[in-house]
């Protein structure tokens, strides 16, 4: 009896979510009076101590925007996290005193802290790359 009150409840959703898309699309593409746009709707909805540089393209950002800088942020702590551990797997592979176990254990340390650096370096270069792309999208369109 649970797997099928689950199942209906797995339909319902997306049926429920159809529905309102429904009713409420249409009223989206309908024209907007005279002297209203998109533009004023959002900037009438932002409050007063909101942040307005999201990715930095906008007037008055000079290219630092919030989520480039929650990015760099925590990719520096991911960076900073792998190289502590790159140095404490040589630590303890040298102390490891010929112990097969505890050699195997420091080469996997020092193997996954490579790779948790070359992860946080791609993504890096990915980030910045996504952001460019949209700096230059919104700036031609």
């Amino acid at each position: 009896m649970n797997l099928k009150k689950f199942t209906l409840s797995l339909l319902a959703v997306p049926l429920l979510a159809a529905g309102v898309v429904g009713v409420v699309a249409p009223s989206v593409g309908a024209a907007a009076p005279e002297g209203i746009t998109l533009r004023k709707g959002v900037d009438s909805s932002k409050g007063d101590d909101q942040v307005t540089c999201l990715f930095g393209t906008e007037a008055g950002c000079e290219g630092n925007g919030i989520f480039k800088t929650i990015v760099n942020v925590i990719l520096f702590l991911v960076g900073a996290i792998a190289v502590i551990m790159l140095v404490f797997g040589g630590v303890k592979y040298t102390v490891s005193n010929g112990d097969s176990n505890a050699v195997t254990s420091a080469k996997n340390t020092i193997m996954y802290a490579i790779v948790g650096l070359v992860v946080a370096i791609l993504a890096y270069a990915i980030v910045n790359f996504v952001i460019t792309s949209i700096n230059s999208t919104q700036t031609q369109g």
